[in-house]
């Protein structure tokens, strides 16, 4: 059944042409609200039509500036409560601080669980999120969260390739599961690379499990940043007698140092999406495609009580998607 009276999509500064792509996908208009700064950088929203007794979807993803795109959403959630609208959901296609989801030091925090009681306190009455970098932080929130993967889409991109020489390689151990996943659903070979993290932003590729030479490589992971941890891998791949490398990123939250990596590497393509925006031209081997359609569906399976796991069922014969 339709929940609440009106189906309404509002955006902060994110990620606007998501916003405005998932819209045209529910055949909507991006809601009417202005979200600003003042001089000394606090953040003022208001909503600029009738919320009351609506289902709200506030689009955001945690990108960077992360800090400064959460505070936004965190106001877009309370002003939305004290608005009455009548169910408040949390789009966030990146969801930030994901990697800070465990005490793996003394002393330090769990920003992911910080998060999503900041969430909650907001008034956010359900999460929709996508390829979050460690699965158990759905178990964070005590109200639900609907979880999508970017694997559709990729799928959907790669089927008009020849696949018959691929591998795909996952970059760490941590990655296993989601190259085991690709490899099994694309009919190709699998091979791991083993790093150890030299600091936040260096690593270092050992050896390689699997056979790669004289293969195309297709490396998978969920997430890149400065690029070390897939451009080490391409270069201890290519001296393993790799031909083409290419890389698969969920979420490519590029910063300068990576964007520079990246040119000057052996990967030869970064195919990622658009949950969060991507810097393309002058030279960058990056192709993006839209989840707009998928996070689209998902709404509006939400709104109606639908099933949003059925999105992702693999029948017999039929690959999975919608």
């Amino acid at each position: 059944m339709k929940f609440g009276n009106h189906l309404q999509i509002f955006t902060g500064s994110a990620n606007q042409p998501l916003a405005e792509r998932i819209a045209k996908y529910l055949e909507l208009k991006v809601g009417n609200a202005t979200v600003t700064s003042f001089p000394d950088g606090e953040t003022f929203v208001k909503y600029e039509e009738n919320i009351r007794g609506n289902d709200i979807f506030i689009i955001q993803p945690s990108c960077t500036p992360t800090n400064h795109h959460l505070m936004e959403l965190f106001i877009m959630l309370d002003a939305a409560r004290r608005a009455s609208a009548a169910r408040i959901t949390a789009v966030m296609p990146f969801y930030g601080y994901a990697r800070q989801d465990r005490k793996d030091q003394p002393r330090v925090p769990i920003t992911a669980k910080l998060v999503a009681n900041l969430l909650v306190a907001a008034g956010a009455n359900r999460i929709l999120t996508m390829d979050l970098h460690a699965q158990q932080i759905q178990g964070f929130f005590d109200i639900p969260v609907d979880h999508l993967y970017a694997a559709p889409v990729f799928y959907k991109h790669l089927a008009h390739r020849d696949l018959k020489n691929m591998v795909v390689v996952s970059p760490d151990v941590g990655g296993m599961k989601m190259a085991a996943a690709y490899s099994q659903h694309l009919g190709a070979g699998l091979a791991i690379v083993a790093k150890r993290r030299v600091s936040a932003t260096e690593t270092e590729a050992l050896y390689v499990v699997g056979e790669v030479e004289g293969k195309d490589v297709l490396l998978v992971d969920d997430m890149t940043e400065t690029a070390g941890t897939l451009t080490s891998a391409a270069k201890t791949l290519k001296a393993h007698g790799a031909k083409n490398i290419s890389a698969l990123v969920s979420h490519a939250i590029l910063n300068d140092k990576g964007l520079d990596r990246l040119k000057n590497s052996e990967i030869k393509e970064l195919i990622t999406t658009d949950t969060t925006p991507v810097p393309t031209g002058n030279g960058l081997p990056i192709t993006v495609l839209s989840v707009a359609d998928l996070l689209g569906e998902a709404i509006k399976r939400i709104h109606y009580g639908e099933s949003v796991s059925s999105l992702f069922e693999v029948r017999e014969g039929k690959k999975m998607g919608y």
